[in-house]
């Protein structure tokens, strides 16, 4: 099992930015593909962003590339997604997610609780 905890949310300003955190535990992390989704009202969860844990590959969704930066830091179990430059389309539940394949925007097999981040105009 892995327990995924998500951090980072909160309202910001149009144009501004925005670091989301998650933290993993449970199994060795260096060994999962971590992956980020967002869920706004009314509407389906949708691929945000994703990093293979092998040779650290990242993957975009089209409406975040060149603003969203996915990383990690295997030392610290921890996965991130810089937000720069957000739109009050962006704003959504942000879910972490992780998976022990080389997923990229679905199948994953653990999932966060997720951390809100509102973007106002």
């Amino acid at each position: 099992q892995v327990q995924l905890v998500e951090s980072g949310g909160g309202l910001v300003q149009a144009g501004g930015s925005l670091r989301l955190s998650c933290a993993a535990s449970g199994r060795t992390f260096s060994g999962l593909t971590m992956g980020w989704f967002r869920q706004a009202p009314g509407k389906e969860r949708e691929f945000v962003s994703s990093i293979w844990w092998s040779g650290g590959r990242t993957f975009y969704a089209d409406s975040v590339k060149g603003r969203f930066t996915i990383s990690r830091d295997n030392a610290k179990n921890t996965a991130y997604l810089q937000m720069n430059s957000l739109k009050p389309e962006d704003t959504a539940v942000y879910y972490c997610a992780a998976d022990p394949g080389y997923v990229r925007t679905y199948g994953y097999a653990y999932w966060g609780q997720g951390t809100q981040v509102t973007v106002s105009s």
